[in-house]
């Protein structure tokens, strides 16, 4: 048995799935749901921040609970945003991990079959 390095199996695995005609184009909305809750985040983060640096300035204290409903409108946003973040990053990680094992799994399947083959 021969020891591969790290390049030729990364090689191997982009040639496999170059194979299989799996390209980046097929997960796009990932990619639309990983920019959404980037931009998302940063308008949160951002409207709180406003918000607070124009609440000081207010002395009636029905304006600052007003302030306070709205930066908590925005705090909200930068959870929902963080949320569809993470689960944009999980779900390409998850994707690549189940395409990996998918192709081990074969590997061994050919390898066993290459087996009973040369037994016969």
């Amino acid at each position: 048995m021969t020891m591969t390095t790290v390049e030729d199996r990364r090689d191997e695995f982009k040639k496999n799935i170059t194979d299989l005609k799996l390209d980046k184009g097929q997960s796009g909305g990932d990619a639309k749901t990983l920019f959404g809750g980037l931009i998302l985040m940063i308008v949160g983060v951002v409207g709180a921040f406003v918000l607070y640096i124009s609440s000081l300035t207010e002395s009636d204290l029905r304006n600052i609970a007003s302030y306070q409903i709205l930066a908590i409108a925005f705090l909200a946003l930068t959870v929902i945003g963080a949320a569809m973040f993470i689960a944009a990053s999980v779900a390409k990680v998850l994707r690549l991990w189940l395409v990996r094992q998918l192709l081990e799994g074969q590997a061994q399947t050919d390898q066993i079959a290459q087996a009973l083959n040369t037994r016969i």
